[in-house]
C-alpha cells in the first residue's frame, strides 16, 4: 500500500516521468536530475517525498570511495505500488492540465 499521494508540481512530474521510463532501473540522484532538467537541491527534495508516500525505494551503492574515486551514490526506483500510483497521477496531472487553457476567457463579474 502506499501513502498519500504527493503535491503533483511539475518537477514532481518531470523526476516521475524519468523514473517510469524503465521503472526496473535504478538511477541515482545526480542522473535523475540531468535527465529531468532539475538541479540537485529540485531532485533530492522530491525524492525524500516519494519515499515517504513508498512510491519509491532507495538504496546506498557498496563501493570503495578511494578506488572509485567518488562517494557512494544513492539510487532510487520506483517500487510496484508506486508505479502504478504515479502512472495515475501524472494522468490525472494531464487532464486537469487539458481542463484548463490560458486562452479561455476571465468569468464575467456578477
Amino acid at each position: 500500500m502506499t501513502g498519500a499521494s504527493p503535491r503533483m508540481t511539475i518537477p514532481t512530474q518531470l523526476v516521475l516521468r524519468v523514473l517510469l521510463e524503465d521503472p526496473r532501473t535504478e538511477r541515482y540522484g545526480y542522473e535523475l536530475g540531468e535527465a529531468a532538467g532539475l538541479a540537485s537541491g529540485t531532485v533530492h527534495p522530491i525524492l525524500s517525498r516519494l519515499e515517504g508516500t513508498r512510491w519509491v525505494e532507495s538504496r546506498w551503492e557498496e563501493v570503495d570511495s578511494a578506488e572509485a574515486g567518488r562517494p557512494p551514490r544513492r539510487y532510487y526506483r520506483l517500487t510496484a505500488p508506486g508505479v502504478e500510483a504515479a502512472r495515475d497521477a501524472l494522468a490525472r496531472a494531464a487532464r486537469a492540465r487539458r481542463g484548463r487553457s490560458l486562452w479561455s476567457p476571465a468569468p464575467e463579474p456578477t
